[in-house]
């Protein structure tokens, strides 16, 4: 892959992504730094080639095996609300998918550990990531709602599918003042906001509505 793959040409170029960057502005993304972050990541190469040429608009799109890129609000979003509280050191995100949203988070905080139960979809992102010279990201094969208890607490966890409900497994791997970022339901989903203020003390707000593919048990090789 050449640095041109990585600037992107026609629909993937750096114009067509700061028309996509003015628009998340529009949509109420006020973090500068994950503006930055998000002009800066190529999001087209993380998609088949045949959809690169869409990549910039803000839907999320098919990656395989029944799973999404998530939109680029969203990841902003998402991104944005986690960093509200001011930097982060250590980050866990579920649900590694296309390595989009954990690019992203690569280049804003110290140390990301990310899981993911498809490990397809886990080794195509990484060598994404590696393309990126994104070496901060330590990735394991395993059922994303039970976390990495092994590598908690973590100051932030970012979860990119809906459980039912949140997970006791992450509530117990978030430090005390650490965030929690997650899309909860099943019809029906709620973006929340979860902060641990004490060891068994959470705060929850529900921040939009939101649609995300369903938290899944189990590994798939």
């Amino acid at each position: 892959m050449t640095d041109l793959d990585l600037q992107g040409i026609g629909m993937t170029s750096r114009r067509t992504r700061e028309r996509m960057i003015s628009r998340l502005r529009e949509q109420g993304i006020k973090d500068e730094r994950v503006l930055e972050v998000l002009l800066a990541t190529p999001r087209h190469l993380f998609l088949d080639e045949a959809l690169a040429h869409r990549a910039y608009e803000d839907t999320a799109l098919p990656i395989g095996f029944n799973q999404t890129i998530s939109q680029p609000y969203i990841v902003a979003r998402m991104t944005e609300i986690l960093l509200a509280a001011g930097p982060l050191k250590k980050v866990l995100e579920v649900g590694t998918g296309s390595g989009y949203q954990t690019a992203v988070l690569a280049s804003l905080v110290h140390q990301v550990c990310s899981v993911e139960r498809i490990r397809p979809l886990q080794d195509r992102a990484r060598q994404k990531l590696q393309r990126l010279k994104l070496f901060n990201v330590m990735m394991r094969h395993s059922d994303g709602g039970m976390g990495w208890p092994e590598q908690g607490p973590f100051d932030g966890i970012l979860v990119t599918a809906a459980p039912e409900e949140v997970p006791e497994e992450l509530l117990e791997q978030l430090a005390i003042d650490g965030r929690l970022v997650i899309p909860v339901g099943g019809n029906r989903q709620q973006l929340k906001l979860v902060i641990r203020k004490e060891e068994r003390v959470f705060e929850t707000r529900v921040l939009e509505d939101v649609n995300f593919v369903p938290l899944l048990s189990g590994t798939i090789r």
